[in-house]
Order: structure tokens, then sequence, then C-alpha cells
């Protein structure tokens, strides 16, 4: 480590870099980790965001288009990973903003397929369950998940169909949310 504690701090902010783009709270939680004195750090990250070198904007657009794509995260889920990175709310908002709500139902909808056939074999109750799990776990309402899930059972099998037709998507969403509900 250099003895100089401002070289010091642009390694480690730098070796970060390297890794994968970061926010400026990350990059001032790592160089609090490292012993950095919070001042140094503010003006090391001070001098990145002049140049460029660090964007929080960007960092949440490209976070927003990677994750949505890659992982088919929901808007909700997306920001509350930009703020356990450190995004501001309104950089957050205007990266989310890019997402529009269709896009983001026909992503839930290509899941809600794509885990219909592997879920072939099981039976109607079971894969439903799976499924509306899924895409809970990536941050999409239960209205749309149950709505999604019983959408694309009723065209798999006459089995599927039937047990889709008898499902309230309207009571389950209710007792989705009902904390007093067993």
């Amino acid at each position: 480590m250099p003895a100089d504690p401002r070289e010091a701090a642009r390694e480690i902010c730098l070796r970060q870099l390297a890794v994968r783009p970061r926010t400026r709270a990350e990059l001032a939680t790592a160089m609090r980790k490292r012993g950095v004195d919070d001042e140094i750090a503010a003006e090391i990250l001070d001098r990145y965001d002049e140049v460029g070198i660090i964007d929080d904007a960007a960092f949440a657009r490209a976070w927003v288009t990677s994750r949505h794509h890659g992982r088919g995260l929901s808007r909700r889920a997306l920001a509350g990973e930009l703020r356990r990175k450190g995004v501001s709310s309104d950089e957050a908002g205007e990266a989310l903003d890019q997402l529009a709500p269709d896009v983001e139902e026909e992503t839930a909808r290509a899941l809600v397929v794509r885990r219909l056939r592997v879920e072939s074999r099981s039976a109607p109750e079971v894969a439903f369950r799976r499924i509306v799990g899924m895409l809970a776990r990536k941050g999409y309402p239960p209205g749309l998940a149950i709505r999604l899930v019983k959408e694309a059972m009723s065209e798999r099998d006459a089995e599927a169909a039937e047990f889709a037709e008898a499902v309230d998507p309207d009571a389950l969403a209710d007792a989705a949310y009902d904390p007093d509900a067993s």
C-alpha cells in the first residue's frame, strides 16, 4: 500500500472499478473499510465524479438495463437493488423510467412461458405456486403474477386450463397481503 493516503485511496477505487462499475457510495464504503480518512475519500470521489470516472446516473441506467434483461427483475426489485447500492432516489427513478410497464409485463410473460416448460410434468397447482413464487421473488406484484400464470396455464393443456379457470386472482392477491391470513 502506498505511503501517501491519497494515492492509497485512488488505488482502492481503481481496484474496485476494475472489477465492475461502482457507485459513489460503494467506493466510499470500500475506502472506509480500508481506513481511508473520510475527508480524503470525499476529495478523491469528488475528483472522480468531476472527470466522469464515477457516474451514479449512468450506473443506474446500465444496472436497470442489464438486470432487467438478464435476470428479468421488476422495477420494484431493481429499485431496491439501486437503493442498496447507494444510488439516490432521483437517479434511480430516472433509470427506472426507461423501463416501460408494457416491457416489464412482456418480460414477466416470457419468464412464465419459459418456467412453464420446466414445470410441464408438475401438477397444475404445484406449477402455479412455483411460477407465481418465482415472479414474486423477482419483484412482480401478486396480481400481475397470478394473471400471467393463469393465462399461460389456460393455454397449456385441459387439466391446467381447468385449474387456471378455478383460480380467483383477486382473492389470491388479497391473501398475499393479508397479515391475518394463515
